[in-house]
């Protein structure tokens, strides 16, 4: 991808303002995990800060909550989201503006789970919960045309990937900077103590937190690491990453077992893109979204 000079320019110091805000804060794997939830839920932080729309609600399914937000015309179905946050943080309702963006330009009904999260609900529980909400908007719980497509970033397509694998049914998957082997890619165990979001020690901490008292090794079984799975009969996906990104190896090593196995894939990796980047308000962020979104008609 190339994306002009403007942009670039940009995005590279984002990136360094990005960089040293981080560098005058603890590391978010050194503070707990409900303490950093509540500080990005009250604002505080490098994400922006949280805006809950009126128009989403929540909707029960089969004891799963999700956070709904339908198009303002014409439905064609449903796009199921699950969001990030190193399966420690973030919660359905953080990010009602980007759910609307989607619901708007694509048509589908945006709904995202809330998920249980780790450490205090570790590995299966959040795959459990995402199976489960899968299952009924599938049976048609959302009362909508029959087309549905699953997507997420982060640990949140790391989810997708893993309800892909449990729940047939979907016509599309949006993976965005997924961890796909949480026994950690060359890119993940290279990386270091730089934090441009995410960093080595970062990723172990939620990693560890996910599926406690697993080794490395172990933490490559199928059902743990989807990169390990039997991918065939998967539906065409998008893959999205920044060149940026300490899980830049999951995303090149996911697309290609994608396709090994016969399915329809597309990449897409964004230059100057750090983990998280179409979260943040840049032009890069906004070009990603929009194609993302493009690839969902």
């Amino acid at each position: 991808m190339i994306v002009s000079e403007p942009v670039a320019a940009e995005a590279r110091a984002f990136n360094a303002k990005l960089e040293e805000i981080l560098g005058r804060q603890p590391s978010i794997h050194t503070v707990p995990p409900a303490q950093v939830r509540e500080a990005r839920r009250a604002g505080k932080g490098i994400f922006p800060a949280p805006v809950f729309l009126p128009e989403a609600t929540w909707v029960d399914a089969d004891g799963v909550k999700l956070r709904v937000v339908r198009p303002p015309g014409e439905t064609r179905g449903v796009y199921l989201h699950i969001h990030g946050g190193g399966w420690t943080l973030g919660a359905a309702d953080m990010q009602d503006l980007y759910l609307r963006e989607l619901a708007r330009a694509t048509g589908l009904v945006a709904a995202s789970v809330e998920y249980r999260l780790a450490p205090e609900h570790p590995f299966p529980a959040g795959a459990d919960d995402c199976e489960r909400a899968a299952r009924w908007v599938l049976a048609g719980g959302l009362d909508t045309p029959a087309w549905f497509a699953i997507g997420g970033e982060s640990a949140g397509a790391h989810l997708a990937a893993s309800t892909l694998l449990r729940v047939p049914g979907f016509a599309k998957a949006n993976l965005v900077y997924g961890a796909f082997d949480l026994g950690m890619t060359p890119s993940q165990r290279a990386w270091g103590d730089r934090n441009l979001v995410l960093s080595t020690p970062i990723i172990e901490f939620f990693s560890d937190c996910f599926a406690p008292g697993v080794s490395r090794e172990d933490l490559r079984a199928p059902h743990i690491s989807p990169l390990y799975a039997e991918l065939r009969g998967m539906p065409p996906a998008l893959f999205t990453v920044g060149e940026l990104d300490p899980l830049l190896d999951d995303t090149l090593f996911m697309y290609e077992r994608w396709r090994a196995a016969g399915n329809t894939a597309t990449l897409q990796v964004w230059p100057h893109a750090v983990h998280g980047f179409n979260a943040f308000p840049i032009e890069l962020g906004r070009m990603s979204d929009r194609e993302q979104f493009a690839f969902l008609l």
